[in-house]
């Protein structure tokens, strides 16, 4: 059964590298022409600049793939695994200890190691095509409170869970799943007041009645929000987003200052307007409630599976201790699941397409966000050319080109084309 398991992920990984030298091929192929719609905002010089940007951060991402694919096997096949659980087990900690060590260490672990990457990738390849304005200084800073501040939620919510697997050895899996739940939501009501200001300076918006567009826009929704902020976020990077944090009636709208510099007073207002259709066709309470079932159901599993004594041998070992064993469950469980990548994917592209028709409805001028994610796609030399499979397979979001033309189909439709 092991060489069976083994065989299943060497065939996610090579059918996922697969569809990424599909991809490269494709963009090589095509990725000199000027897509129609798009002739007076790309010139072929950006469309150079976006290829050679897409092949570096797919070069960073496949080696990185393979390096932590190999990790992975040599821990979980390797001895590694079975080493590191003997000799954490051989201190005598108490289960709550035991198990916050077991995974804040090996956590540490997986962070060291990918660092070397996450330098390459910020002050090699973004510094090269002009994206990255962090500092050493500043990165580092980043990364100490990234660390800390994960340890610090994951001791607390670790702490807990296992805590009441010990309390309630035959329903934990449900008090477990409920933790989970309520931490997430507990994080979404404070992130934007605890955890984003150390990284991000928020203040009000400096576009003269962009905010009183905004909250009008709003209203017609029958939406309100608390604040309408902007972020510093060019002090790190040159990409542009816009966003909605926060919870029930401390709703706040964000905008990153690269995006107010890039697109226009109307385009902003049909960025937000998609991104209000997201909340009115309530497509994250939809997810929220889809990865909660999901979230219960992978928690019943462990519990009816974490005492199966057959368990540590479907990866070649004869003994695992509570952790390790819930380590081989993720393990596996990431293979069974690879083949529903596809399935989300397109979910999330009907819901992106679906805010889209909104934005259009709200906003009036479908041609407004047309433009605007023209323009974001070049300012973030976005990949205009993603292999048809590649994009089935991965895409969270419609291929920019797609949409384009959807809105523009819509703006023909409504009469609203200049």
């Amino acid at each position: 059964m092991t060489s069976v398991i083994i065989i299943l992920y060497l065939a996610t990984i090579a059918f996922s590298l697969g569809l990424h030298f599909l991809n490269i091929r494709h963009l090589k192929q095509y990725g000199h022409k000027v897509p129609p719609g798009f002739e007076t905002a790309i010139d072929p010089g950006t469309l150079i600049k976006t290829s050679d940007y897409t092949l570096a951060k797919s070069q960073v991402s496949l080696v990185q793939s393979l390096f932590d694919s190999l990790l992975t096997m040599l821990f979980i096949f390797g001895g590694l695994m079975v080493w590191y659980d003997e000799w954490l087990s051989g201190y005598n900690l108490n289960f709550i200890i035991a198990g916050l060590a077991f995974f804040l260490l090996l956590s540490l672990v997986q962070t060291v190691l990918g660092l070397p990457f996450d330098l390459y990738n910020h002050f090699k390849v973004e510094t090269r095509f002009g994206f990255n304005n962090m500092s050493f200084k500043l990165w580092c800073a980043d990364q100490i409170k990234s660390l800390l501040l994960s340890a610090l939620f994951f001791a607390i919510l670790a702490s807990a869970a296992f805590w009441l697997i010990q309390a309630a050895p035959d329903s934990w899996w449900l008090w477990v799943w409920a933790l989970m739940v309520a931490f997430s939501l507990l994080m979404m009501v404070i992130s934007p007041y605890v955890i984003e200001p150390l990284f991000f300076k928020f203040e009000p918006l400096q576009v003269e009645g962009l905010e009183d567009d905004i909250r009008t826009m709003m209203a017609r929704t029958g939406l309100s929000v608390s604040k309408v902020l902007q972020v510093d976020a060019s002090k790190r990077s040159g990409h542009s987003n816009a966003y909605f944090t926060g919870f029930g009636k401390q709703k706040r709208v964000v905008l990153f200052d690269t995006l107010l510099e890039q697109l226009s007073k109307e385009e902003i207002l049909a960025v937000l307007a998609h991104e209000l259709g997201h909340m009115k066709k309530k497509h994250i309470l939809k997810r929220m409630l889809l990865m909660a079932l999901i979230a219960l159901f992978y928690c019943w599993l462990a519990h009816a599976l974490i005492g199966w004594q057959g368990l540590p041998m479907l990866v070649g070992i004869e003994a695992a201790s509570f952790y390790a064993r819930i380590v081989i469950l993720f393990f596996l469980s990431s293979i069974l699941t690879f083949p529903l990548t596809p399935l989300f994917s397109i979910l999330s592209r009907k819901d992106e397409y679906e805010a889209d028709h909104f934005a259009a409805e709200l906003h009036g001028k479908p041609e407004d966000l047309a433009t605007a994610l023209i323009q974001m796609s070049k300012e973030n030399l976005a990949n205009l050319y993603p292999h048809p499979t590649y994009a089935q397979f991965y895409y969270s979001h419609p291929p920019v080109v797609e949409r384009v033309q959807n809105l523009r189909e819509l703006a023909n439709s409504q009469g609203t084309l200049p």
